[in-house]
């Protein structure tokens, strides 16, 4: 039995010292077809992927060799430099797939926005060199960058996988290793960091527009629904008042939470793609604004400046329903991909556009029935200007 043990023992550990020698490594890895013997190398930690590279700190070049493992022609790979920031956005790419003719194409693209699909286009540094292979389930782009000075030797990375649609780089996945492969290299050193920042990112940009699509685009407009439409009713009277500002208020203070989160992701995001996003948000925040003084500013019923007062209030408020609506399709079209957030959004409009409809044709038919109705009971006549005793020119109660 002892036996018995001690040759399973072995063979155990036989298994493991082949598996552990069997693991890919970068050091594993030397056969490059450029010939080119690189002095550092890392093994990046998700997706398969290992970077190599020689570093001259003299002309503060970097020639490298980005591999990516278990690739097929139906994929596209590729590793950037974030000068920027961490993340996505802003990444300086080198990008590579297999066309439809079966050759390898590589090239340089910035990445501006979220849902990319990768165009050409040149880099913020210089690139000689470029090219790329898919050499039994590895693809692996070649090229030697210029890196500035301004940027030192440690620098953002960022890598990715994702499908090929149409002959061009289709949508990468949102979610798993997908949004964990970011982090630093110090060319010099060799030393490497991780980072989770794109799903932080990604849950940041979540909930900005899960707060703008509550707030703005729903309880704004269902505050402006209850005035309307609740007021009609006598027995409504005063409760539409306190609904239709509960209503207003609570979608101001989630609205200022939203649009404090888009000033931060905007202050996170280069470039002027998101511009009209942007200054429609810092718009809705002043005119919100402007809202919540009407309320501390509201004459009374019987003062001069009321009917101005009205006027103002209600051109601000469909100005800002109007403005939000367009927003958040904006932010929609930016986030790209996200057609269940879209089309649920969509439905909340139409089932709000739906009961709007209907409650104008009811409260039309309410406010047509009482005046007929009082004009029934106090007919017009014509004994005396003010009717029969004083009471026939009565004015009907205004609704």
């Amino acid at each position: 039995m002892n036996k018995f043990l001690k040759s399973a023992l072995f063979s155990c550990l036989l298994l493991s010292l082949f598996l552990s020698s069997s693991a890919q490594t970068c050091k594993s890895f030397t056969s490059f077809t450029n010939n080119v013997i690189y002095n550092s190398c890392n093994d990046l930690p998700v997706l398969n992927s290992f970077l190599y590279w020689n570093y001259d700190q003299s002309n503060g070049t970097v020639n490298l060799a980005y591999r990516h493992t278990s690739v097929t022609a139906s994929n596209w790979v590729s590793w950037a430099i974030n000068p920027t920031g961490q993340g996505m956005l802003g990444s300086q790419a080198l990008v590579a797939f297999q066309n439809s003719s079966g050759v390898v194409h590589a090239y340089t693209s910035q990445v501006t926005q979220y849902q990319t699909n990768l165009p050409e286009g040149s880099l913020s540094f210089g690139v000689t060199g470029l090219s790329a292979e898919l050499v039994n389930g590895d693809m692996i782009i070649f090229a030697t960058l210029q890196i500035p000075s301004s940027m030192g030797t440690t620098v953002n990375q960022v890598w990715q996988v994702g499908p090929v649609s149409g002959g061009a780089p289709g949508t990468h996945p949102t979610s798993g290793d997908n949004v964990k492969s970011m982090g630093t290299v110090d060319f010099l050193s060799g030393q490497t960091t991780t980072s989770g920042g794109s799903g932080s990112r990604i849950r940041k940009r979540n909930v900005h527009g899960v707060l703008n699509a509550v707030s703005w685009g729903t309880l704004m407009p269902l505050g402006v629904i209850i005035a309307r439409y609740l007021k009609v009713f006598k027995s409504a009277d005063p409760a539409w008042f306190y609904l239709h500002v509960a209503c207003q208020c609570s979608a101001y203070v989630v609205g200022v939470a939203g649009w404090a989160t888009g000033i931060k992701l905007g202050s996170d995001s280069p470039g002027t793609q998101y511009d009209t996003h942007r200054n429609i948000g810092i718009t809705l925040f002043c005119l919100g604004t402007l809202q919540v003084f009407a309320l501390l500013l509201r004459p009374k019923k019987d003062h001069k400046y009321r009917l101005y007062w009205s006027i103002y209030h209600q051109t601000i408020g469909y100005t800002v329903i109007i403005l939000s609506i367009v927003n958040i399709y904006k932010g929609f079209d930016i986030l790209g991909g996200q057609k269940n957030w879209k089309k649920a959004y969509t439905g909340i409009l139409i089932f709000l556009g739906f009961n709007a409809a209907m409650l104008e044709a009811f409260t039309w038919y309410i406010v047509i029935k009482r005046k007929r109705d009082s004009s029934e009971k106090y007919p017009p006549t014509m004994n005396g200007a003010n009717g029969v005793n004083g009471y026939g020119n009565r004015t009907n109660q205004v609704v």
